[in-house]
């Protein structure tokens, strides 16, 4: 446990110093927010320099390696010292509450990766994929990276998440093994810094200046966001009377058959993806779209949009196609609507003010798209179109899910109601943050909305149909939600007529009870995930892949063969693989691409089964044919430099016939029942 502290440790020092260089930036950014954004700078941080390793790398002018990730953060080393020579001399940086948000970072950082050292895995649900992606990178010269489950083709999905995943690898000199494990844990606590830092200035905006009352809606706001649950656990304690037996991931597959729903759905939040830690682009995209809200936010207390912000406005949305596609369109609308809010208060009802905002969010979502172009460029929608829905969620199930935003939503337009009398007249800043909240109330209520009416088609079964359109909107629903829900309690909270006399004080209670008692429900949920997912009795270490080492020995000891004596993206062979079994570990945990990895998978990646189907056919064939000139024409035909032939392969083909691996190459390495192959051509 201590070797993994000083691995913690040395992680988070890395982070630190990143986010100190990146200070100046980020306070150039957030030049009015009361710690000047502290929070946000790492963030920032790993986005440029990902972000500029990533357009080296597309670009072919310089490859993916250690020494150009120092380099450009040499090089971004030198641009903050002349912003903080140049613009940020007059800024005085609020060091109690940035030593308390950095504070509050490490604690994040430590205690996820702690957790997360009970079942450290990289296995079950799509780990596999995801580490994969990563170790593909670490293994490309350029970009885009090679697809590990598919060889002679490059990755068709969205990598970028992955890719910073793979840059921190390459700073801090730790194992991706241990690097996955450590980035579920920092997308953690940069989520909760974030979440933080925006909420703390909602606040702040509307005159509260005292720390407490800053840092009391920070931290409800970070624990809703990144913690909290749905009302699914009070439902379960209305019907079952009891918590006994209650199982966590009903929560995020409530609306389904099984419980009365006339089709299957996913509904899922931040707290049980940090739970089962895939590392998704939903989650990766977490404390950039955090960073997006402040950008905007930010443009609404300056009652403007600077050419600063619309640059990184673009710049994110960019970032945001390339990590997790559905987030591209949610933020432009959120941004559109604030530069339509802007031109509103400028101008009024006028023509201008519609055209001032079409031709400013053309304007971001081209530089957006420009962004990203390389990306666009070798990727291949995987989507297939829009439809009506066949199906609709009982009022019942969503009031399951939503009834909490439903009551604070209702409670906020109540509360600016009164507001608008003379008794509760409030100020301008005031009045831009309700504004905001607003939006971002409006915007989450029509994601939910959308699902009811329109999906996007994928490969998925006709009862799951809207499951994934669903699953990504109602995610930044519940991002969104959270941060109001916060900002509603402590707007409610710190109203200083609200407090003044008695009656108005009984308003303020029948304003916050229902709140606060729903906020119970939704707070127990991690106590059940957590303890259901980890245990919390055996640590077990950083290290993501030891459960191989005692599962699959032969495996292990080829992986670590291979990761030594492999440096050049050679071609190897194994078992075609069912999507969430233990098949394709060896190229998942390697990065060399495979022939065929999980066959449905590839079937949603490259939008067909022809190819998948055909490949995944020629894969059994060169284990089980006793044609030995067809065995060798297949294995020429992909290139293939090492054959795999292990446990994994022998259950998969029965009739495995090994004799004919034995004909076209030697043996180069064996472990009990796992041998490598080299083909000799």
């Amino acid at each position: 446990m201590f070797t993994d502290f000083l691995t913690i440790f040395t992680w988070w020092a890395l982070l630190f110093a990143l986010g100190a260089i990146f200070f100046p930036l980020t306070s150039l950014v957030f030049k009015n927010f009361f710690d000047q954004g502290y929070a946000f700078s790492k963030t920032i941080a790993i986005l440029s320099i990902s972000y500029v390793v990533w357009l080296l790398g597309s670009l072919k002018l310089l490859p993916f390696t250690t020494e150009i990730v120092f380099l450009a953060t040499g090089l971004f080393t030198l641009l903050n010292f002349i912003i903080s020579q140049k613009f940020t001399k007059s800024l005085k940086p609020n060091w109690k509450i940035i030593l308390f948000e950095e504070v509050l970072f490490f604690l994040a950082l430590g205690t996820w990766s702690f957790i997360r050292g009970f079942q450290p895995d990289i296995r079950g649900l799509e780990k596999f994929m995801d580490f994969g992606f990563v170790n593909s990178i670490l293994r490309s010269d350029y970009f885009p990276p090679q697809d590990m489950w598919f060889t002679g083709e490059s990755i068709n999905y969205y990598y970028f998440g992955h890719l910073t995943a793979a840059v921190l690898t390459r700073l801090s000199g730790i194992p991706s093994h241990i690097t996955y494990n450590l980035m579920i844990a920092t997308i953690f606590s940069l989520s909760i810094t974030n979440t933080f830092s925006l909420a703390a200035n909602f606040l702040y905006t509307t005159g509260i200046k005292k720390y407490r009352p800053l840092i009391a809606v920070g931290l409800l706001s970070s624990f809703l966001l990144n913690l909290g649950g749905n009302l699914h656990p009070l439902y379960w304690w209305l019907t079952k009377k009891s918590f006994l037996n209650y199982w966590y991931p009903d929560a995020t597959r409530f609306i389904v058959k099984l419980f009365g729903a006339t089709d299957n759905t996913i509904h899922e939040f931040p707290i049980y993806s940090f739970v089962v830690a895939d590392l998704h682009g939903h989650l990766l995209n977490l404390p950039s779209v955090l960073l997006f809200l402040a950008i905007a936010f930010t443009m609404v207390w300056q009652k403007k949009a600077s050419l600063l912000h619309c640059l990184m406005v673009s710049w994110l949305l960019g970032i945001f196609y390339m990590t997790n596609a559905w987030d591209f369109p949610i933020y432009f609308l959120v941004f559109g609507l604030v530069i339509l809010y802007l031109n509103w208060t400028q101008n009024g009802l006028h023509l201008k003010t519609i055209v001032k905002t079409v031709a400013t969010s053309t304007l971001v979502i081209l530089g957006g798209l420009i962004t990203s172009l390389p990306f666009h460029l070798s990727f291949q929608n995987i989507s297939k179109g829009v439809a009506l829905v066949d199906f609709h969620s009982p009022l019942r199930m969503l009031l399951v899910l939503w009834g909490l935003p439903l009551v604070a939503t209702i409670i906020f337009v109540l509360f600016l109601f009164l507001n608008k009398t003379k008794k509760f007249k409030i100020t301008n800043k005031q009045r831009d943050t309700d504004f905001f909240v607003l939006i971002l109330l409006l915007v989450s209520w029509l994601l939910i909305i959308i699902p009811e009416i329109i999906y996007v088609k994928d490969i998925y079964i006709h009862e799951y149909q809207r499951a994934n359109t669903m699953f990504k909107f109602t995610y930044q629903s519940f991002v969104m939600f959270s941060l109001t829900i916060g900002y509603i309690v402590a707007r409610i909270a710190t109203n200083e007529k609200l407090k003044s006399k008695r009656n108005l004080r009984v308003l303020q209670f029948i304003l916050l009870a229902p709140l606060l008692f729903l906020l119970m429900f939704v707070s127990i949920y991690p106590y059940f995930a957590v303890r259901s997912y980890y245990g919390l009795q055996n640590y077990m270490g950083l290290s993501g892949e030891t459960w191989l080492k005692n599962e699959y020995k032969g495996e292990y000891e080829a992986i670590q063969w291979l990761r030594m004596n492999v440096t050049n993206p050679s071609t190897i062979l194994e078992a075609v693989g069912d999507s969430y079994t233990d098949n394709n570990v060896v190229s998942s945990y390697t990065g060399l691409p495979t022939v065929e990895g999980w066959l449905v998978h590839e079937w949603l990646w490259r939008g067909s089964y022809d190819e998948p189907g055909k490949r995944a056919s020629d894969v059994e064939k060169i284990y089980t044919s006793s044609n030995i000139q067809e065995v060798s024409n297949l294995v020429k035909k992909y290139s293939i430099k090492f054959i795999v032939v292990g446990t994994l392969e022998k259950r998969k083909y029965p009739n495995l016939r090994e004799e004919n691996i034995k004909a076209l190459g030697e043996p180069v390495f064996s472990s009990g029942p796992t041998k490598i192959y080299s083909v000799n051509y």
